[in-house]
């Protein structure tokens, strides 16, 4: 039981890194966060294909193809090549380009609202001549 995991469909036993139940030829791997990642050594510019490739448990070429084919009718396929090199992450449990680069926004910000600006008085709302309450 230790390398098992029940199918979300049928919920027969199934090896833990099956990416189809054997029982009812279910995918069960697409929708797994962790099989999300774009370092694979079929990967040739930035490993986006092989990255989806992997995850849907489908044929490399096959996702290289509707890349181009979306790029030659609706110019779809750069966008959402850019988008999913953004989302996706180069490696298991590492966090994707987009999440590093909201994490390095929110600390400029941080340091930002931290160290600039005006330093206020102690007691500032305090009005002169009156004591503070």
């Amino acid at each position: 039981m230790d390398g098992t995991r029940k199918c979300p469909y049928c919920a027969e036993e199934i090896p833990a890194e099956a990416i189809r139940c054997r029982y009812c030829r279910s995918r069960v791997a697409a929708l797994d966060p962790t099989r999300w990642y774009r370092d694979h050594p079929e990967r040739r510019l930035a490993g986006v294909s092989p990255a989806v490739a992997y995850a849907l448990a489908v044929p490399v070429v096959g996702v290289r193809l509707a890349f181009v084919v979306l790029t030659l009718l609706h110019f779809v396929g750069p966008i959402l090549y850019l988008a999913l090199w953004l989302l996706v992450p180069f490696a298991p449990g590492t966090p994707s380009l987009l999440e590093r680069a909201l994490d390095a926004a929110r600390e400029l910000v941080a340091r930002l609202r931290g160290h600039d600006g005006p330093t206020a008085p102690p007691n500032a709302d305090a009005v002169p001549g009156r004591p503070a309450a």
